[in-house]
């Protein structure tokens, strides 16, 4: 019987239009944590999973695609799939073919593609933003169809079930050129009758009369983006407001925990390398996961809702003058999470030269490496001003997109020359987003986080520690002075205040005289232009290997000056000649600078793999690091000429 252990398992492949549910529906009866998206091209790798608490079936889950047979990548990738030929994945034995209502003819013609091929199959019907006549509506669909129908409406939870008994009872069978007995090559017609024949089972409502008047203004080129604008605004403040308690939190028990290690372990090397090393460079990047959490979250129910989905009419409108096609927008979106998987998506796009402009833009966007440098900066640029620091943050995302439009621009207009394509959209229908997938998908990106924090910047923060701890600098002559005017004072109070310099001018003595004082000292003059020392140039080279690291770099390279707090020793970190070390102008130079930068090794390896050679990987180096440095360097020559501006 179904669900038996012994059952050899049926092995159903998840068909459909883009934006139908499939990875959703993967997600919840596989209990995987699958990235999905209203937008076309997310998907664009098959996976598979067992069906949780049934192990007699087996799920595939393929990307959406408009057609079988057509040349674009997804297309092939889901035909490929179908004939067994993907490896590490077992030709399924019958297709699922997921259909929304607000598109029956669409999601009819790829059933009939799909039975052309001889695939036995079967329907799974989504109830989105309609109501259905669910007494007769499986029979009526089914009496039209010709395969075994269900009705989706609401949870999923006796899904998993209706699936494989269907997919058993087909499974085997020969599935016949088409529905209605007529050849392949008319099945854009066949759908249409059908779907006009299903009409009278799916009963519109006011929600589509209100859905069409709501983008009636969402998708209106003026207020449209005055909507986007706020909301992108209010995403933002959020972020910062909510998540400030639990930051303060974070940063409040990583300082005690170091306090601690001092107290409880023997002064020396271990001691020293575990608080100041480990506990002060990973906390002062895992002080920033309440904000990325909570940006995931609601970024998550902004694209279940469908309201991102309409950004993308927008988009098209934006992107077509700088030379790039309306289906860059999807790549572009999701290079704000990470370049690498947004750099595998633009092979959506079918024009050669509009696809290498794409990825050699798409690490422009703002991705989630960047959050905790920006809000550490724009921390610091606005204490305790929320609204401020949401103004600044957008500023961040925004100057990175404008980047992109203008490197799109010169790159189309020259070597990349060529037509623009044309854009087809779909819009998807109204949906209320779920709570439960927002939070699995923020738990999701804040897991891979933390096991970053807990690999990649942990092995690098002890590293940074042993650098920055030898060899050991012997006390200077004001050192040694300190402490015996420590030694000699009259009263206590005077006693710990001349002993707490004496240990904050050690700690700074030691770490300039460290290897990676040395190797500071060494490149400071290429980075002094823009307003970094030495401390901040260590900050700048490491972060080329990955951006966030640059936060606990300087948790590290700062940790002498207060234990108190990562981010208040931050702040109160100094230069040798002891002015502020993060002053306006800095803070506002380093902004721009991670804006621009190309500071992230994985991205250069993906993008030569996928542009065509090393050639395009290093043209986008020296072209972003190149804008990064002109641009900081003027920010910082005209914040200092007006006396720190903003």
């Amino acid at each position: 019987m179904p669900g038996d252990a012994a059952v050899e398992p049926v092995r159903v492949a998840l068909v459909g239009l883009p934006n139908v549910g499939k990875t959703t529906l993967f997600n919840e009866l596989a209990g995987q944590s699958l990235h999905t998206s209203n937008f076309h091209g997310t998907t664009q790798e098959s996976r598979e999973a067992v069906v949780s608490g049934r192990p007699g079936l087996v799920l595939i889950d393929l990307p959406g695609t408009y057609t079988l047979g057509g040349g674009e990548p997804e297309s092939v990738a889901v035909d490929q799939a179908l004939r067994g030929q993907v490896a590490g994945i077992d030709e399924p034995q019958v297709a699922c073919v997921v259909i929304d209502h607000t598109n029956l003819t669409r999601g009819i013609r790829v059933l009939e593609q799909v039975r052309a091929m001889g695939l036995p199959a079967i329907v799974l019907v989504h109830a989105a933003g309609r109501r259905t006549d669910v007494s007769a509506g499986e029979a009526s669909f089914e009496a039209v169809l010709g395969v075994p129908t269900i009705l989706r409406e609401g949870s999923a939870k006796d899904v998993a079930a209706r699936i494989e008994g269907a997919a058993r009872s087909v499974a085997g069978r020969s599935a016949g050129a088409c529905g209605c007995g007529c050849g392949a090559g008319d099945v854009t017609k066949i759908a249409e009758e059908k779907a006009a024949r299903l009409g009278r089972h799916v009963i519109g409502d006011v929600a589509s009369s209100q859905s069409d008047r709501a983008d009636d203004i969402l998708l209106h080129p003026v207020s449209g983006l005055i909507v986007f604008t706020v909301v992108m605004w209010a995403l933002f403040w959020s972020v910062f407001r909510l998540a400030a308690y639990p930051m303060d939190w974070i940063d409040q028990g990583f300082a005690l925990l170091s306090g601690f290690i001092h107290a409880t372990l023997p002064a020396g090397a271990l001691a020293d390398m575990l608080a100041d090393g480990v506990v002060a460079g990973v906390g002062a990047t895992v002080v920033f996961l309440p904000q990325i959490a909570l940006l995931f979250f609601l970024i998550t129910l902004l694209e279940e809702s469908g309201y991102l989905a309409r950004g993308a009419l927008l988009a098209d409108r934006l992107l077509r003058p700088f030379g790039l096609p309306g289906t860059a927008f999807v790549p572009l979106l999701s290079a704000h999470a990470c370049a690498i998987p947004a750099i595998v998506a633009t092979r959506t796009i079918r024009d050669v030269r509009e696809r290498v402009a794409t990825i050699l833009i798409a690490p422009f966007m703002s991705c989630s490496a960047r959050i905790p440098v920006y809000a550490l900066l724009v921390s610091f640029l606005f204490v305790g001003k929320p609204t401020e620091q949401a103004a600044a943050f957008i500023g961040c995302y925004v100057l990175g997109i404008v980047a992109a439009l203008l490197t799109a621009m010169v790159l189309r207009r020259t070597i990349l020359r060529s037509a623009s394509s044309a854009t087809v959209l779909e819009l998807p229908a109204w949906r209320v987003p779920s709570v439960v997938r927002a939070t699995r998908a923020s738990v999701v990106r804040s897991g891979a986080f933390l096991r970053k924090a807990g690999t990649t910047i942990l092995v690098m923060m002890i590293a940074l520690w042993w650098l920055s701890a030898y060899p050991v600098a012997k006390p200077g002559p004001e050192v040694v002075a300190l402490e015996a005017q420590a030694a000699a004072a009259p009263d206590e109070t005077q006693r710990q205040v001349l002993e707490t310099q004496a240990d904050h001018l050690a700690a700074r003595e030691a770490v300039r005289q460290s290897y990676m004082g040395r190797i500071g000292r060494t490149v400071e003059p290429v980075f002094a232009p823009l307003g970094y020392d030495w401390q901040l140039s260590i900050g700048i080279m490491t972060s080329f290997a990955a951006r966030e690291v640059f936060v606990s770099t300087m948790a590290v390279v700062t940790t002498g000056e207060d234990r108190a707090g990562a981010l208040e020793s931050m702040r109160a970190a100094t230069r040798d000649d002891g002015s502020v070390l993060f002053d306006r102008a800095t803070l506002w130079s380093l902004l721009v600078f991670f804006v621009l930068a190309m500071q992230c090794m994985p991205t250069m390896a993906v993008v030569a793999r996928e542009a065509g050679g090393v050639k395009w990987a290093l043209l986008q180096f020296a072209w972003m690091s190149g804008l990064a440095y002109v641009a900081a360097f003027s920010t910082h020559a005209v914040l200092v000429a007006t006396q720190g501006g903003l």
